[in-house]
């Protein structure tokens, strides 16, 4: 799961790159064609940016908050919680092993 979060993110970065790169490209063109001033292009492509930022974080923010309920349903053990139990485990074992062993003793001396 961390994985997948790992790659969205990335994949997230870049397509910001990307977008940036579309939207000054496109401001440029507008330019280019006399539609807008460089100025209003350069707002213009700012605004969107800033816009386009904002979303990334709302979307990122509801998908942290969705993985984080998915995986509190999915009642996953973490690493130290199963090590820490595989522990306690062997610790029983042991100590049962211990008291058949004793008892083997006892029913032999009987």
């Amino acid at each position: 799961m961390l994985e997948f979060l790992r790659k969205s993110m990335l994949a997230g970065i870049g397509a910001a790159v990307l977008t940036r790169d579309k939207i000054r490209e496109a401001t440029r063109s507008l330019v280019e064609e006399g539609k807008i001033t460089s100025d209003e292009a350069e707002k213009l492509a700012e605004d969107m940016v800033k816009s386009g930022e904002r979303e990334w974080g709302d979307m990122s923010s509801k998908l942290q908050s969705s993985l984080k309920k998915i995986s509190e349903n999915l009642e996953v053990v973490r690493k130290k919680e199963f090590a820490d139990l595989q522990a306690r485990v062997e610790l029983l074992e042991q100590r049962l092993s211990v008291l058949e062993e004793a008892r083997g003793k006892e029913s032999g001396a009987s």
